[in-house]
This record gives structure tokens, C-alpha cells and sequence, in this order.
């Protein structure tokens, strides 16, 4: 196939087929992410997403997973997903899960009948840009919705069988605010029962709005230093806060890709290990506080003091 873009997806997705419906994102207006600024949007036709299914039915191809890209699929039509429900069925009878990336808008605006049916035709697991749970963080990066809206959209696919996958970012709220983001953040997972967690600790890359805010002052940055310190606790009350003795638990993945850091795990299972892991980088950065990551001018991590 012909794709277009850098690819996203969740890394829970790394073993399906990923089945691009859409180039772009359907929103592009959250101040922090440069993934599709350089990409006009549009829906892909369906003969064209039919060719794409019919190369891998011909080559052999029977993923029993399949991720529907890019940016926020699960926004468009629901006659458009539908159709593409029944080629990927009928091609591959066998597929047993469809996820894919959704807005918090994109769910609001589609009815119970819409939601079942989207549901009862395959769609598994909507991973959602959460980000933050303050609200003062989500208007200022222009997420497009309140914490009580997110709140409302994942009650509703949860009562339709289909699974809310968050991410996250460590740093969004800025410098100094990192214990007050992650106990609002892990508050937000656990009362909507998170199937799993990706925590992109945030850079700030040149091409975004978020760049502007950071060169005019209106934005000060977390540090690398503090967004590990977040991070664990974040985990910390997260796990504090699980019904352990139901069996509730959450895959959990973190990229700081700035340091080159990555955990993973099962909470509350491997919270100990991830703990340890943190607390080593912890102390590994205790010295080089003032580090943020900030991508500019030749498109590479540089490091930078703020303070």
C-alpha cells in the first residue's frame, strides 16, 4: 500500500495489520503533536482501502487484529466504518478485534444505535488522547473537550462491549505541576477503567503551537527530571487506587524518548520493577534538572536549560 505520513498507532498495536482509512487527523489542533502538520487530510475512497485488504487476502495475509489509521478514525462516518467492518470481515472472516484512534468529539457525536452497531461489528479497543486530567491543561493544549466530556464518551463505548486505551503525557501541565497532573491523571484511569496506558512523555517540537508558547513565555516546561518524578507517581496511585482483589489491572507502557527511556508492564502486577526502573533514571537526572526536550532547527533532540 501507499502510506502516507509517519506511522502511529498505540504500541498494544504492534501486531496488527494496520489498515489506513484516512490520511491525517481529522481534529489536528492539539497544541503538542506535529504528527500530521504536514499533511492535508482526507478520507480514503473505499475502493482503494478494498485493494489494500485484497493485496494481503491475495498474498496470503489473515490478521485476526487490524488497526484502522490514522489520527482519529473512529470520527468519521459510521457508514463509511461500517463498510469498511463488513470488507474486513469478508475478507477475513477470521478477524476477531478492530481498534483504532478516536476524539473524545467523535464518540459524542454518534448515537447508541451507531455506537452498537460499530461494536456489534467488530470494534474492540478506541484509544484515547487523554493526556491530562486537569482540566486548565486540556484547554490550554486545546484537546477539544472537558474531563466531564471524556468521561461521558467512555462510559458510553464501555456500555457498547468496546474497550477505552489512554494516552497520556507526563509534563503536559508544565513546570512544577507534575504530583498535581498525575494524581488527577490516575484518578481519571481508574474511575473509567483504563484497559491500557501509553504515557508519551511530552517534547515539544518545533512545527507545534506549543513551540510559540515555549519561545514567548507562556508555556514553562517540565523537565526530563520531573517528568520521571511524575510518572512515578502517577504509577503509585494508580495502583493505589485499583480494586486489586477484583483482578482490575492495566498494561502499561512509557516512552521518554527524549533520555531514550522506555517501561512496560501489567499493573499493579510489575509495579515494583517499574518502580525500580524509574527510581534508577530518577536518580541518574537528579543532576541535570533543567533538561527538557525540544526538537528544533534540524529536527533532533538537543538538550536545553529553561531555568
Amino acid at each position: 500500500m501507499d502510506y502516507e505520513g509517519r506511522i502511529c498507532r498505540a504500541p498494544m498495536e504492534r501486531s496488527a495489520y494496520k489498515l489506513p482509512i484516512m490520511v491525517g487527523c481529522i481534529y489536528n489542533k492539539c497544541k503538542f503533536c506535529d504528527l500530521f502538520k504536514d499533511l492535508k487530510f482526507r478520507i480514503i475512497p473505499i475502493n482503494e482501502v478494498e485493494a489494500d485488504l485484497k493485496k494481503v487476502y491475495d498474498a496470503g495475509g489473515n490478521p485476526r487484529k487490524i488497526f484502522l489509521g490514522d489520527g482519529s478514525a473512529f470520527a468519521l462516518d459510521t457508514d463509511y466504518l461500517l463498510q469498511i467492518l463488513e470488507l474486513i470481515h469478508h475478507y477475513f472472516p477470521e478477524c476477531c478485534e478492530i481498534n483504532m484512534n478516536s476524539t473524545v468529539t467523535g464518540i459524542l457525536k454518534k448515537s447508541d444505535d451507531e455506537l452498537r452497531l460499530l461494536s456489534e461489528n467488530g470494534v474492540k479497543h478506541l484509544y484515547i488522547g487523554l493526556e491530562s486530567g486537569l482540566e486548565d491543561v486540556l484547554k490550554f493544549m486545546n484537546k477539544g473537550n472537558t474531563v466531564s466530556q471524556l468521561k461521558e464518551a467512555v462510559s458510553r463505548i464501555l456500555k457498547y462491549g468496546m474497550f477505552f486505551d489512554a494516552h497520556i503525557m507526563t509534563g503536559s501541565a508544565g513546570h512544577s505541576r507534575g504530583y498535581a497532573n498525575a494524581e488527577a491523571t490516575a484518578a481519571v484511569l481508574t474511575e473509567l477503567h483504563a484497559s491500557s496506558v501509553t504515557n508519551f512523555s511530552m517534547f515539544i517540537h518545533e512545527v507545534t503551537p506549543l513551540y510559540d508558547d515555549l519561545r514567548n513565555g507562556s508555556f514553562n516546561p517540565a523537565s526530563e527530571y520531573e517528568n520521571l518524578v511524575e510518572e512515578k507517581h502517577l504509577i503509585e496511585t494508580i495502583c493505589k487506587d485499583m480494586d486489586i482483589a477484583s483482578g482490575e489491572h492495566i498494561k502499561y507502557e512509557g516512552f521518554h524518548d527524549y533520555i531514550a527511556f522506555h517501561i512496560w508492564g501489567t499493573l499493579p502486577q510489575d509495579k515494583e520493577k517499574i518502580i525500580e526502573s524509574l527510581n534508577k533514571k530518577i536518580d541518574e537526572y537528579d543532576s541535570k534538572k533543567s533538561i527538557v526536550a525540544v526538537i528544533d532547527h534540524e529536527h533532533k533532540f538537543e538538550m536545553k536549560s529553561v531555568y
